[in-house]
């Protein structure tokens, strides 16, 4: 009986030796890098320990670690039948990445700079960017950088909300316009002029 016991006792230490070992601390210097580590920052480290760190579903260390180095950011746009496709992939496959939706005339301006073009979707990962979506070559990129070719996300893990490409400057803008109508006018909404295609060569409908 003695024995039992002890080799139960011996079994919930490993598990709880498993478990502390799995902790993984995120942490942000004075420069601004971010750091991952199942040490935690030294007292009185000018290192900053951040909210996640003690998150249940935080990345799995290995993960972390990719992210850190290659972030991932889709670029998309509405009725965009490859954008969903290209979406779907990276969900599937497990990549933690970020989303910026082109829509407004802000956004198509900021998207021609970064990007050079209209063409959607378009990915970066680092400072890699990928115009247009083809499952190969994403997949053979994504591999270079190191994420896993299967999922490793914990099963309470969701990307960030897609969130506009300039969201500042729009919520500037429907600010200037609202304030700028009189009173009288501001609940009815004049229909937008038709789009001149010169001006829009992505063709987007707004």
């Amino acid at each position: 009986m003695a024995i039992k016991f002890i080799a139960i006792q011996a079994v919930f230490l490993l598990a709880a030796g498993h478990l502390y070992a799995q902790q993984v601390y995120k942490s942000i210097d004075k420069n601004g890098r971010v750091t991952y580590s199942e040490v935690p920052p030294l007292p009185g480290s000018e290192n900053k320990l951040t909210v996640e760190s003690a998150s249940s579903g935080s990345l799995p260390y290995a993960l972390q670690q990719v992210v850190s180095r290659y972030p991932v950011t889709l670029y998309t746009t509405a009725d965009c039948g490859s954008c969903i496709n290209a979406r779907l992939m990276l969900t599937q496959r497990g990549v933690p990445f970020n989303e910026r939706t082109v829509s407004s005339n802000e956004d198509i301006e900021a998207y021609k700079k970064l990007s050079g073009d209209t063409s959607m979707p378009l990915v970066t990962i680092a400072s890699q960017q990928l115009k247009g979506y083809e499952e190969t070559e994403w997949t053979k990129y994504l591999d270079a950088a190191g994420y896993p070719k299967s999922s490793t996300l914990p099963r309470n893990y969701r990307n960030p909300e897609a969130t506009s490409l300039t969201p500042k400057k729009a919520a500037e803008k429907a600010e200037k316009e609202a304030s700028e109508k009189p009173a009288s006018t501001r609940a009815a909404r004049p229909a937008a002029a038709p789009q001149e295609q010169g001006n829009n060569p992505a063709g987007i409908k707004f």
